[in-house]
């Protein structure tokens, strides 16, 4: 069974954009950057929700492209609205579905990455399907945006694994969820 791994850059008090989508704050290159598409070579499929996947339309993705070539990418969406000419490389999961996300779990060939968002990854661990955090904590405060975990309210457990501190201030903190 594949991991699903949440690895996604935070600000300190704990927003992964701030006001209107901004993520112009966090760190674009250096090493930190590096290390993480490193780790996404060893994702074989993706996972978000339909405002992370339309955040893309921002950097010139086309609706229904694959914004991770080489991965198996899925939008769970009730409401995403593509174009009916457009050629979709992406699956679209209209009913957030814990049998497909268990599915995929059970048939993906490597670990699943949780790009986002907020609500879709707090809607995943308030049913315990998170297995891992990898969180770049940026040095920035953004004071609103959205949330690491979305609207979900309540304790979380974890276990911390790995730390390690850049010299941009950058904190990468990995944690292991209970399951």
């Amino acid at each position: 069974m594949q991991p699903i791994i949440y690895d996604v850059a935070v600000s300190a008090d704990g927003f992964i954009c701030g006001a209107s989508d901004d993520v112009s704050r966090f760190p674009h290159s250096g090493p930190v950057v590096e290390d993480y598409l490193e780790r996404m070579s060893t994702y074989s499929c993706a996972l978000m929700g339909r405002r992370t996947y339309e955040f893309g339309y921002t950097h010139g993705l086309p609706p229904g492209a694959n914004p991770y070539p080489g991965l198996q990418s899925l939008v769970f969406s009730a409401s995403i609205a593509l174009p009916k000419d457009a050629e979709v490389g992406v699956e679209i999961v209209t009913q957030a579905s814990l049998e497909r996300i268990d599915e995929l779990k059970q048939t993906s060939s490597g670990p699943i990455y949780l790009c986002g968002g907020g609500n879709f990854a707090g809607w995943l661990l308030s049913h315990e399907r998170i297995d891992m955090l990898r969180l770049k904590r940026a040095p920035i405060f953004y004071g609103s945006g959205v949330s690491l975990f979305g609207s979900h309210e309540g304790p979380i457990s974890a276990r911390l694994t790995k730390s390690q501190l850049y010299d941009d201030g950058v904190l990468f903190q990995e944690f292991a969820l209970p399951s």
